[in-house]
């Protein structure tokens, strides 16, 4: 196929993963319907439910009955969102996947723009956050720290990015298929890919309703599976802090021995409990980072599947 052709109609999936969204969800799914309907294209609708405790998948469910283009799929407990992700992109079946947070904080209205990068032969189209006021200050500068640091050690530039992305077919080919890993990170994997790519920037809504899920933990937890996903980076903190170690010692090895050498009292007390902290403060640190890693690969090893479906509906008839 050729890619660039203006003409070429392709079939659009779009992911929306969705949690305790039960207040927006019949709205953003008319929000997308009526973009995609605009945009007179061939399109389904997937929405994942991440183990919502509220009325999400019964919502989701009704509006299937009433729409064809509506697929639902929920899981059996919250697995978080990049499994969500993850299941959305498995089950779609279009020419292009695009993914979207189901807060309407992404603009639907952008749909067409990142369909119109494919139509140029780009097959990974990232939408990138050009205004970020609605946001908190502290929304704000966990994520310049967050995207900061996976851009410096990772490798991918993930810089204002978010999970709102169009992928060509052959991308999510490879994200599903090639790439094996239990604990994801879609930002960086889709940029990790290559390919053509392209970004469009977009400015932060305000959210449909309710408040964001995103808590410290959590934040903490993705940027932990997104460093550790991408870069050893970490390891060699602990070489570095072997060698500060040995600078310190040698340095108050030095001062110890010039002490006894001039015949002053040699220090004893303060710098043995200075030098024990020091040491033992280092060596914690350094366990944790080889434990983060060990813990990741644990993970993998015991290859439990990255959700587990509990219903679905609107795929042939299929209504649980």
């Amino acid at each position: 196929m050729d890619y660039k052709d203006e003409n070429i109609n392709p079939y659009v999936s779009v992911v929306v993963p969705a949690h305790n969204e039960a207040a927006g969800i019949e709205r953003t799914i008319n929000e997308l319907q009526r973009v995609l309907k605009e945009s007179q294209v061939e399109y389904e609708l997937i929405v994942v439910d991440d183990g919502s405790q509220d009325e999400t998948y019964a919502r989701i469910q009704q509006l299937a009955r009433q729409d064809k283009t509506l697929k639902g799929v929920c899981f059996s407990r919250n697995f978080g969102k990049e499994a969500a992700l993850l299941a959305g992109l498995e089950v779609a079946s279009g020419d292009v996947i695009i993914t979207i947070d189901a807060d309407l904080q992404h603009p639907p209205e952008l749909i067409p723009k990142l369909i119109e990068q494919w139509r140029q032969g780009f097959k990974v189209v990232h939408a990138i956050k050009q205004d970020r006021t609605r946001d908190g200050i502290f929304a704000r500068w966990r994520a310049y720290v967050f995207n900061s640091l996976l851009t410096r050690l990772g490798g991918v530039d993930v810089r204002n990015s978010s999970d709102y992305k169009l992928l060509d077919r052959a991308a999510v080919d490879v994200i599903v298929k090639n790439l094996p890993e239990r604990r994801r990170f879609y930002r960086g994997l889709a940029d990790w890919i290559g390919f053509e790519q392209a970004t469009v920037p977009f400015v932060v809504a305000e959210r449909n309703a309710g408040k964001g899920k995103w808590s410290i933990l959590s934040l903490a937890d993705l940027a932990i599976t997104a460093i550790v996903s991408f870069t050893s980076a970490p390891l060699r903190i602990v070489t570095f802090l072997g060698l500060l170690t040995l600078v310190f010692g040698m340095l108050v090895a030095g001062e110890t021995l010039l002490s006894w050498i001039q015949g002053r009292a040699v220090s004893g007390f303060a710098t043995i409990i200075i030098t024990l902290l020091i040491i033992g403060s280092f060596i914690m640190i350094s366990l944790g980072i080889i434990g983060e890693y060990i813990a990741k690969m644990y993970d993998e090893i015991k290859r439990r599947p990255a959700y587990l479906v509990s219903a679905r509906c609107g795929f042939d008839g299929v209504d649980t």
